[in-house]
């Protein structure tokens, strides 16, 4: 697994969608760390990090919530919010946030692959590969 930079954590209580962006981030050369709980994130930590994709909707501490948390501690890193739902008002909360992306699932792969570069670039990152 890569370090450091290009290094992604994914958040998410589905198991599918947590191996399904394993792979998806895994074959496309970055490292990926999966975790089923935003305690557990936060739990283990965020310093070798590059970047955060998050689940809105999630027991416990949600993806919104997650974000605020995270930002406290890692003002600059990229966080990527994903969602099942379909409510107007979650894009316009996570915008107003500034998140780095905001994606419905089912989501375009190589779109969501894409934004994540385009932020580790951004952010001091290199691309994977």
């Amino acid at each position: 697994m890569s370090k450091g930079k290009n290094l992604i954590a994914v958040v998410d209580d589905d198991p599918r969608i947590l191996e399904s962006l394993e792979n998806l981030f895994e074959s496309a050369g970055y490292g990926v760390r999966r975790f089923s709980s935003a305690k557990s994130l936060i739990d283990d930590g965020l310093s070798d990090v590059g970047c955060l994709i998050t689940d809105i909707g999630m027991p416990s501490v949600d993806g919104f919530e997650l974000h605020d948390l995270v930002k406290k501690v890692r003002p600059d890193l990229p966080v990527f919010l994903i969602t099942g739902r379909h409510e107007i008002g979650d894009q316009q909360r996570a915008s107003a946030k500034g998140v780095s992306g905001f994606f419905r699932k089912p989501f375009d792969g190589p779109t969501l692959l894409a934004a994540v570069g385009g932020a580790l670039r951004a952010h001091g990152g290199d691309e994977a590969r």
